[in-house]
């Protein structure tokens, strides 16, 4: 396999005298930020204690660095020869005698230079602590799902013979436990029950569906009791509701408050 092409022609050997010239690979890396972040890097390599830099051994390794960065062919800020020129200044006047401030102690050439190292230090840290945490749209991303408006109108279910049927036989096994009280069965109307009916409801209220029946009559007496409720619902003389399928029902009279049977039924007795 050719590994390159030069003019049309394949290449698949390493010519014998090619010549690849010393700076021809460059590696770039993460440049210090200014002359106090390599200062802050020398001193923290060495774990000194800034508040006691040794002056003569930071401003070697300092120059030290200078002189790479001469040698690589970087763009040298006058910044770091601005600080070289300090840290040679102090190295200087720490060699001389020290002169004595108003409260009798001696001045140290290095104060200014630790309260500028330690004011970048703080804001250096100040910076990595907001860099560590989570941006949005970088690391988080924010979602919205607009929610739809949705209208809804309830309407209460309509009562199935179904569920009068599953209520009555309810009430038929309550009646059963008063079967054995019975001695002597009496004839019921089914017109004077319609009328019992009509007179323990009204219009104003909803009365219990159970509470029309009277188990201790026993089986013919919940009987007679549902064909009057039927007749008068058949007549439309009074109202069904259930709120909840499978739940109670509610019986009240459909028109006024008292309501009269019509002259022209048939005798149900």
């Amino acid at each position: 396999m050719p590994f390159a092409m030069v003019h049309g022609e394949r290449l698949t050997q390493l010519p014998q005298d090619l010549y690849i010239p010393p700076d021809a690979l460059e590696v770039f890396l993460d440049a210090f930020e200014g002359p106090l972040d390599l200062l802050l890097y020398l001193i923290r390599r060495q774990n000194l204690d800034v508040l006691d830099v040794p002056i003569a051994e930071i401003t070697r390794q300092y120059m030290e660095y200078v002189e790479v960065m001469k040698e690589m062919h970087l763009e040298l800020a006058a910044e770091y020869l601005v600080m070289a020129a300090m840290l040679a200044e102090i190295k200087s006047r720490m060699l001389l005698p020290r002169r004595e401030n108003e409260e009798g102690e001696e001045e140290d050439p290095r104060a200014e230079l630790v309260r500028r190292l330690q004011e970048y230090e703080r804001y250096k840290q100040a910076a990595e602590n907001l860099d560590g945490l989570p941006r949005m749209n970088r690391e988080l991303y924010s979602v919205e799902i607009p929610t739809p408006e949705v209208s809804t109108t309830k309407h209460p279910p309509e009562v199935d013979l179904k569920d009068v049927l599953f209520a009555f036989q309810k009430v038929l096994k309550r009646a059963e436990m008063y079967s054995h009280h019975h001695i002597q069965m009496e004839p019921l109307s089914v017109r004077e029950r319609m009328s019992n009916v009509l007179s323990g409801i009204s219009t104003d209220k909803f009365t219990d569906f159970a509470a029309l029946f009277t188990p201790e009559e026993g089986r013919s007496g919940v009987v007679v009791t549902l064909l009057a409720i039927l007749e008068l619902l058949k007549a439309h003389m009074i109202e069904m509701v259930q709120n909840e399928p499978f739940g109670p029902i509610y019986v009240k009279a459909a028109s006024s408050d008292k309501v009269e049977l019509p002259d022209d039924m048939t005798d149900l007795d």
